[in-house]
């Protein structure tokens, strides 16, 4: 069979639609989204079809019909006899720019300018960025006789960017604010507002000035206009889920279940539906491998760093105990410790529960392949020398744990613990052991099934091969026969007693003095 030509890294909707690749119809919500207001402000993660949507409103805007032939906007727009008007657009993109130099900004804003003031014939010599712009709304009106559009695509990646130089960022803050601030009085000449970012910098004037900015990004019947739904990739992607199904030997059904726990789980409101990262399916259909494409294409190192140094409790990523308001969600100040509501916003974590009550939202990862490539990126933080090959890395720990090797799995916890890189003077041993247990066990479960719990009465870990079942109990500064009495008392191997596999116990002690694995102790 052959497949559909796939849309990865397309993101111009002209493009995509002339060249055949396939388009999963979101025209619906643009027709709204038109007909219902004028400035909108949309957050979402890297990579999830920011892009290409606001490449849709151009298209739609610029009265390019034929573009939409077949889709939902042509059948909705059949009796607007003010549809399809060419209407002048201001379309703002900040991808593609290195923004690490003091100026870059302002010389993005300058390029794209000077491509719109050839087009009106606009002089731009000597004059600030925002009365250009402001000139370039008058003559477009005057020129047209309609209201300007404008779409701002990733306006914060100048700010993103630039997150470990707050010198550099505070100046692009400047720029924005004397740029952006041009819209605010010039309303009589703009019909129409978009802008797209990852994250929603509350003192940024884009906001504070465009304070009727409509912000749907927790808005319910906005909750799937990026990224795929259920529905959407079975109607859209049939083809491709049977290849990929044949390939890698698996029932559609199967096949299915392994996508939705690999790149579903995204959910922008509570009781909207979820929806799968638009990138990793696509990718996904055409290596025909259920691989880590999203978070292979950009590592949060700057997001790394805050958890280490916030003290994070990295247990909270897992456990549905890590709550947010929507204010947090949606705001984002730049220099607030708390990493939650950034790590939200850039999509490695999602909203799993809500608690109307409280107006309290609980989250988490979204699917297998943020949570693994997460953690991945989390264990070097936290343990030196860890890596493939290195002897005390996952794949060793795997195959000692897949045979019984009591020793080799004594050897490799022995040596990662020893490892464990302490860099604030206190030096927190606590959070640092609960951390170094949490990845260990979170990044076992790639592989075999494996359990961690937090220390509330439940076993510690549980790990689970073709013929062993390993119960887990850590103590900090007792004894392990400690940690085996406390999983006879509380009979944690009850639910396994009619299991076929061997069931082995494992009490594990670390002294919080030396900062080592002090004593081992297995019962069988």
């Amino acid at each position: 069979m052959i497949g559909k030509k796939l849309p990865i890294g397309i993101q111009s909707f002209e493009s995509l639609r002339n060249d055949g690749y396939i388009y999963v119809d979101k025209t619906e919500y643009i027709f709204r989204l038109v007909h219902e207001g004028k400035p909108y402000f949309l957050s979402r993660p890297r990579r999830f079809g920011k892009s290409l949507l606001l490449s849709a409103m151009k298209a739609y805007w610029e009265g390019k019909r034929e573009l939409f032939s077949g889709l939902a906007i042509e059948k909705l727009e059949r009796d607007n006899p003010d549809a399809w008007k060419a209407y002048p657009v201001f379309s703002f993109d900040f991808n593609g720019v290195n923004y690490q130099n003091s100026n870059a900004l302002e010389e993005s804003l300058n390029t794209q300018l000077k491509r719109w003031e050839e087009q009106y014939h606009c002089t731009g010599e000597n004059i600030p960025l925002s009365e250009r712009f402001q000139n370039l709304l008058i003559a477009a009106r005057k020129k047209t006789g309609l209201r300007c559009v404008i779409l701002v695509d990733e306006y914060d990646k100048p700010l993103l960017d630039v997150a470990d130089k707050p010198d550099l960022q505070e100046h692009n803050r400047e720029v924005f604010k004397g740029f952006f601030s041009s819209m605010k009085s010039f309303d009589e000449y703009i019909r129409f507002i978009f802008i797209t970012g990852v994250s929603k910098f509350h003192k940024v004037s884009i906001f504070s000035d465009l304070n009727q900015l409509n912000d749907i990004s927790l808005d319910e019947d906005y909750a799937c206009i990026c990224g795929i739904t259920e529905k959407e990739l079975k109607r859209d992607f049939e083809n491709e889920i049977n290849i990929l199904s044949e390939r890698r030997k698996l029932s559609r059904e199967q096949c299915l279940n392994k996508l939705k726990k690999q790149y579903d789980g995204y959910h922008f409101h509570p009781d909207a539906e979820g929806v799968y990262n638009p990138f990793s399916l696509l990718k996904a259909f055409f290596a025909k491998e259920f691989g880590s494409y999203w978070f292979e294409t950009g590592t949060p190192t700057f997001l790394i760093k805050k958890l280490k140094e916030s003290i994070f409790d990295v247990r909270k990523f897992t456990d549905k105990t890590l709550y947010a308001s929507e204010g947090m969600l949606k705001d984002y100040t730049g220099d607030s410790p708390d990493p939650v509501p950034l790590l939200y916003q850039t999509g490695y974590l999602t909203i799993v529960d809500f608690d109307p009550t409280g107006q309290e939202y609980t989250l988490s990862f979204p699917n297998e392949e943020v949570k693994y490539g997460f953690v991945e990126c989390l264990m070097p933080e936290y343990v030196a020398d860890c890596g493939a090959g290195s002897g005390n890395d996952i794949f060793t720990l795997r195959r000692y744990i897949e045979r019984a090797d009591l020793e080799g799995i004594k050897n490799v916890l022995t040596s990662l613990f020893a490892n464990i890189t302490y860099t604030l003077e206190s030096d927190p041993f606590e959070h640092y052991f609960q951390a170094v247990i949490y990845l260990v066990f979170t990044l076992l479960g790639k592989f075999v099934t494996c359990e961690t719990h937090t220390y509330t009465g439940r076993i510690d870990c549980k790990v689970e091969t073709k013929n062993f079942i390993y119960l887990f109990e850590f103590k900090r500064d007792e004894t392990a026969a400690a940690a085996l009495k406390q999983i006879d008392s509380k009979e944690y191997a009850l639910p396994f007693a009619a299991d076929s596999r061997e069931l082995i116990k494992i009490g594990v002690s670390f002294d919080s003095g030396t900062r080592k694995l002090a004593d081992w102790a297995v019962a069988q």
